[in-house]
């Protein structure tokens, strides 16, 4: 097994895998079985005090229909992360298929102009929370952390929906992992 922090495969290895070059090819294995699960890509919104950021995400999920809960998985080095952690709250924004370029514009930290109202030139409104919802996004939950989960390199942020909405057609078609040439996870 690889230190953590390391570039090598990370175990544990079923029965049967041992030495280096067997642990790097099952690591291969399982990051494609890993890669194959559908995912769903948004903007997370983040704010605490004056300081919002949106960022690309996919770990995404409900994880209770009552109370209704959702569960984002951030990267603990990751500036939502501080903002997340520090503000108690996110919002998780729905990206249409048609814009699916917008993903690329929040993958660093961005450029907010609360004059504006903007971030990376997107309108954004503060959610019922604060954190910021991106006008143009078809739907969106605004959620209360109740709970962060340590999962290694990654919080599991669990929130509970204090608004949700359509600001689109409900039909709208959103943005899924495998429409982009994006990958992330294993």
């Amino acid at each position: 097994m690889a230190a953590p922090g390391g570039s090598g495969p990370i175990g544990p290895f079923p029965e049967g895998v041992s030495g280096p070059e067997a642990e790097a090819d099952y690591d291969k294995l399982r990051r494609r079985v890993l890669w194959s699960f559908p995912y769903g890509l948004y903007v997370l919104g983040s704010r605490d005090g004056e300081r919002r950021n949106g960022m690309t995400i996919n770990w995404v999920t409900q994880v209770s229909f009552d109370p209704k809960l959702v569960g984002v998985g951030v990267e603990k080095t990751a500036f939502t992360h501080e903002l997340v952690a520090a503000g108690g709250v996110f919002s998780v924004n729905t990206i249409s298929r048609e814009d699916r370029a917008i993903v690329r514009k929040f993958t660093k930290p961005v450029e907010v102009d609360a004059a504006a109202m903007t971030l990376n030139g997107f309108p954004f409104h503060d959610g019922a929370s604060g954190a910021p919802i991106l006008d143009q996004a078809p739907a969106y939950v605004d959620c209360a952390v109740r709970q962060a989960v340590d999962c290694g390199g990654h919080t599991f942020f669990v929130g509970e929906v204090v608004d949700a909405g359509f600001q689109h057609a409900e039909d709208t078609e959103v943005l899924r992992m495998e429409d982009t040439r994006m990958s992330y996870g294993g």
